[in-house]
């Protein structure tokens, strides 16, 4: 009976700023880390990847090689980027020279279970859960689908954190017996 070849995860030779909190089991190695990140369970980044200063990345995602991620970001559970579009027809099993870079600007969420392909996203975007983003996002905005596309432009900070008469509270109102 032959034994399998058994490899531990961990966090080896990442680079680290103030406060970041890595939730165990993930697997990063030869990636830098902003401040105040936190990168969920069962997450994988791997080598050249910078991720910004206050970004969350969410269990079960996987950031490979060649790839930015802004600052103020959020990575939603079970994003994948891949790097590997295979050009020559299959996988480039390795060949460097073959795989391509991926850019997130700031603000930035992408919802869970989106596939980010080679491509540059600009700041200020937000991509729908399960969207599949194979071009280049070049208008910040809300994207969604497969493949993403712009579906409207996203609410001005102002008006996102404000009630709308419909979820405000009622006022108290007192009643004699």
């Amino acid at each position: 009976m032959t034994r399998p070849i058994l490899k531990k995860t961990g966090v080896v030779d990442v680079g680290l700023g103030r406060n970041v909190t890595i939730v165990q089991p993930s697997n990063l190695y030869g990636c830098q880390l902003g401040d105040d990140v936190f990168v969920g369970p069962f997450v994988e980044i791997q080598k050249d990847v910078t991720v910004g200063n206050r970004t969350r990345i969410q269990s079960h995602s996987f950031v490979c090689e060649l790839v930015t991620i802004g600052d103020d970001c959020f990575v939603g559970h079970g994003v994948m980027f891949i790097n590997d579009t295979f050009a020559t027809g299959g996988p480039a099993r390795g060949k460097r020279k073959l795989w391509k870079s991926t850019t997130v600007g700031d603000r930035v969420s992408i919802g869970s279970n989106a596939t980010i392909l080679p491509v540059r996203i600009c700041d200020d975007v937000v991509i729908g859960a399960g969207a599949v983003v194979t071009k280049d996002i070049t208008k910040p905005g809300i994207y969604a689908g497969n493949p993403a596309r712009w579906r409207r432009d996203s609410m001005p900070a102002k008006r996102a954190v404000s009630r709308s008469p419909r979820t405000a509270k009622p006022a108290r109102t007192s009643t004699a017996s």
